[in-house]
């Protein structure tokens, strides 16, 4: 082991770009915390960053993906093979459908968490060398529609704000985004923001009563998928009042007159009613927008994962035109992104209708500059399949071959169904994936071991356009190559059965050469970078673009001069007519559904799904109902129901919240068949729908029509425990192939240090004596100091294990009720209590706890593990104004003081308190 060193880095989640300091030896990770020399987040981490060298632990290596693997035959399993071995195969298979078929035979789908570097070389790889536009990226999913939306109306796709501006509003406009769950250090600095300035105001456009939603001082809760009738109805209240800027729009816009009659129709009267929301609230939002002398709005996948996300973007942007609220401080229209790098990605032209640094495929010129560059004969003008296009081409056998790097898209692209039956059908799939075991897996005809966060170098850009300078803080495991070295070695001999005897278009040995590269291609555009180097972002470090050479920083605010990256220099208005979502609400599906975020997950789980911690939030997947319809349906929280939308079905338990209002629900986007499964199910994204926007191509993730039926599913079993002789990981994976031979299973993660594993099961009858042996044998409850009952004729069965006077492991198993002693038998699990208050009861648990027995409520500091109970009995004590009550917390029970994402919750329990009083 060598000598404990901290390296610098960023956080590999969210795209606030957070940066972070590995404390490491050399070998291993032994801890993480926020660079206070950062200007993204001054030290701060969320809960998913302060846990990040969590997800390092050596343990963990046997999630990971080691060593190369392919397939030899069909229908035979893959096995390990060297490098050259596994990469000469992909190589011939790629040329050979090539040759065959034509470029546009192979796909290539990468991720927002890809480096700069590694971005660049695949887009280079696809366009250059193969001859296709058929790469696309998970950020379609995610960011396509702000993209588009940006170029439509200000000439290119560059956010124009910086965090600092959260300094300078007097109004935040949020549309569409749980910053506290989705950005919570941006949204620190947002709170951070409002102590300082009480009057700030904080508007919030959101169909659920969010974390976000309850701090705002106005929150219009409308109706799924009626943005764009709301951001008209504001306009026309704007141009009603006075309140647009008549000179801004004479200077610097076009096509005013167009929206301005769209507009007309658009009165708050009219649109209260399709909104579902007062018509006051339209125009208190639109007074608050206009009067402001600076109002900054940020948005996110409520906007974006529409079928006419294109449209809420540019709508949005309209008023900010129409106002003159972009280009000064605390003004402007601020996306934010998801994904760690998904801006890497756009600036290097890694979506399938793009070129580097902002060129437009469409664009002649563009594409002959490029080829230029490159040195090829021409790049492609037909534009390539997107996301969702892609895999139904590889379901039609339009696309032949795939190779999939660092994204999982068996668990998060829409339509599960026909997703999986595109990887089913395809002659080859290749997989570049540090993580043996996601969804996608399976799939695979080649896996390539990829290295993962700590363990490669290069850069990524965040959401305010900042370029921060990653380190190496550790080797990657086993035979893992950084993404781009993979790449660079595969292409070397694709160029020899493709181009052969030709100077290579891959030179590249180290990552700065690939950056140098890239950055040459910014020159002269609006992202230009030629005053960045690799030194100059290491001393004096991160900065924003543009910065062009000569120039000693970059640029936080764009459009300053009311010019804009356009043909006349002007911005444009575009005329969004409301259209509804995709798929509306009918008799037979009467619930509109949404998904997003949770505060302590992270896309499809492959990272956080590793760290029981995580769990502690947000236990299980659940979905969100209004309690009167659960009380419609006879339903009570914890129910297992069935969801249906028309393409599939999920088993989720379900809960009562005031989140959504009647007709509405909500479910988690993260789980897939991993941690959520049965036999007709892949996860969430069985039930979403694959419609698109016409223009962003970016699918409606965010609503779908389903119904929801109490589950005919009489026979239950829960089990949970800390194993022995293994990790609870490793336990989690040993269950895996359990969960597809059930109508319902789930397997999560629990408690703490130690962790263990919770399984939950559901089906018509009760299984055979194979399956109870099986999973009592992977939970170590077959031996014969285990506590056993069974009574076959009411098809009753519990084990449970004692060690060391507390508990160590439990199955129940039989009806509803005969799983009632669950919820304080985890609890005194997870708490490690000592067995003798209960030990009379283990035989024949109860529903009813043992006397004394106070449960701890849901975990609302997962840093700290404080319960909501801890703190109400904590505010019980407590006076004096909300402020002091926050900071009493704080001092007495730690929770908000590491992390600080339970702080909006901490603050609504004082609210609820207080008015309880």
């Amino acid at each position: 082991m060598g000598v404990t060193q901290e390296v610098r880095s960023t956080c590999p989640y969210c795209g606030v770009g957070c940066g972070v300091l590995i404390e490491t030896d050399g070998q291993v990770i032994t801890g993480v915390r926020g660079d206070p020399a950062h200007p993204a987040n001054f030290g701060r981490l969320c809960s998913k960053g302060a846990t990040l060298h969590l997800t390092a632990r050596p343990h963990l290596r046997s999630a990971r993906a080691l060593y190369p693997e392919y397939r030899r035959s069909r229908g035979e399993p893959r096995q390990r093979a060297s490098w050259d071995e596994t990469l000469d195969t992909i190589a011939e298979r790629f040329a050979a459908c090539i040759r065959e078929h034509g470029p546009a035979s192979v796909g290539v789908y990468v991720s927002g968490q890809l480096l700069t570097e590694d971005y660049y070389v695949f887009n280079k790889f696809v366009k250059g060398l193969i001859g296709t536009n058929n790469i696309d990226t998970n950020s379609r999913l995610c960011m396509s529609s702000a993209v588009t939306g940006y170029k439509q109306t200000l000439g290119a796709d560059s956010p124009p704000c910086s965090y600092e501006d959260l300094d300078h509003a007097e109004v935040v406009f949020i549309a569409g985004s749980n910053t506290a769950f989705a950005h919570p250090i941006l949204y620190r600095r947002l709170e951070g923001a409002k102590e300082r300035r009480p009057d700030l105001k904080m508007i919030v456009v959101d169909p659920r009563r969010t974390e976000t939603a309850r701090e705002a001082d106005l929150h219009l809760a409308i109706l799924p998928g009626t943005d764009v009738a709301l951001f008209n109805a504001m306009l026309h209240v704007l141009l009603w009042e006075g309140l647009v800027d008549r000179r801004f729009i004479e200077a610097h816009t076009e096509g005013f007159a167009a929206v301005r009659e769209q507009v007309a129709d658009y009165t708050p009267r009219a649109v209260a009613g399709v909104c579902g929301i007062p018509e006051e609230a339209i125009v208190q939002a639109a007074r608050w927008f206009g009067e402001s002398r600076a109002t900054l709005s940020l948005y996110c996948q409520g906007l974006n994962q529409s079928s006419s996300g294109t449209a809420k973007n540019a709508a949005l942007i309209n008023l900010h035109l129409a106002t003159g609220q972009i280009g000064r401080p605390g003004a402007g229209p601020f996306s934010l992104t998801g994904q760690p790098n998904a801006m890497g990605g756009r600036e290097v032209g890694g979506l399938a209708n793009q070129l580097p640094a902002h060129r437009d495929l469409a664009n002649a010129e563009h594409r002959a500059e490029v080829a230029r560059f490159w040195g090829v004969e021409t790049v492609s003008a037909k534009p390539g399949k997107t996301a969702v296009e892609m895999f139904e081409a590889l379901r039609t056998g339009e696309i032949k071959m795939v190779w999939i790097a660092c994204t999982n898209p068996a668990q998060s692209l829409p339509n599960q169904v026909s997703v999986r039956e595109a990887l089913q059908q395809a002659e080859f799939v290749v997989l570049q994936e540090a993580y043996h075991d996601t969804e996608c897996a399976p799939y695979a005809d080649a896996l390539l071991p990829a290295a993962s966060w700590g363990e490669k170098e290069g850069t990524v850009t965040n959401s305010e356009r900042r370029i921060t300078r990653l380190r190496r803080a550790i080797p990657p495991p086993g035979e893992a190559l950084p993404d781009w070295c993979i790449v660079v070695a595969l292409a070397r001999r694709l160029e020899a059965r493709l181009r052969p005897g030709q100077a290579t278009l891959f030179p590249f040995e180290t990552t700065e050469q690939v950056w140098n590269e890239h950055r040459e291609l910014t020159r002269g555009r609006d992202l230009d970078i030629t005053g960045l180097s690799y030194a100059l972002l290491e001393d004096p470090g991160p900065q924003q673009w543009p910065m062009p050479e000569g120039r000693l920083s970059g640029k936080p605010r764009l459009y300053e001069d009311g010019i804009f990256p356009t043909e006349n220099g002007k911005a444009r208005f575009v005329a969004t007519p409301y259209q509804p979502v995709a798929e509306r609400v009918s008799a037979r599906y009467p619930f509109a559904l949404t998904t997003g975020r949770l505060r302590d997950q992270w896309h499809t789980l492959s990272r956080t799904g590793t760290v029981a911690q995580l769990y502690s939030h947000t236990p299980e997947p659940r979905l969100t109902m209004h309690a009167d319809d659960m009380l419609r349906r006879g339903l009570k929280s914890g129910a297992l129901v069935k969801v249906e939308s028309m393409r599939g079905g999920v088993y989720l338990l379900a809960e009562a919240s005031d989140e959504v209002r009647p007709g509405q629900v909500f479910v988690p986007m993260h789980w897939g068949e991993r941690f959520l499964a049965g036999r007709d199910s892949c996860g969430i994204n069985t039930l979403t729908l694959p419609a698109l926007d016409p223009s962003s191509k970016q699918p409606e993730l965010k609503h779908a029509a389903v119904r929801i039926s109490a589950a005919q599913l009489p026979w239950r079993l829960t089990a949970f425990g800390y194993p022995e002789g293994r990790t609870a990981f490793e336990l989690l994976d040993a269950l895996a192939p359990l969960l597809k031979q059930y109508p319902f299973a789930s397997v999560v993660l629990i408690g703490r240090d130690p962790e263990g594993v919770l399984l939950r099961l559901a089906a018509e009858h009760s299984p055979d004596a194979a399956a109870f042996a099986w999973i009592d044998e992977l939970f170590e409850l077959n031996h014969p100091g285990v506590i056993r009952y069974d009574d076959a004729r009411h098809l009753v069965s519990r084990r449970i294990d004692v060690k060391e006077g507390r508990l160590r492991a439990v199955r129940l198993s039989g009806r509803l009720h005969d799983l009632a002693a669950e919820p304080w038998l985890k609890d005194w699990l997870t708490r490690g209590e000592p067995i003798e208050p209960i030990r009379r009861l283990l035989l024949k648990p109860s529903h009813t706890p043992p006397a004394g027995y106070v449960a701890r409520g849901k975990i609302v500091c997962s840093c700290w593990n404080v319960s909501a109970d801890q703190i109400t009995d904590c505010l019980a004590s407590l006076d004096g104004p909300p402020e002091a009550q926050l900071q009493a917390l704080q001092d007495r029970l730690k929770c908000g003081t590491h992390c600080g994402s339970c702080v909006p919750e901490l603050k609504q329990q004082i609210q609820a308190q207080q008015a309880l009083a």
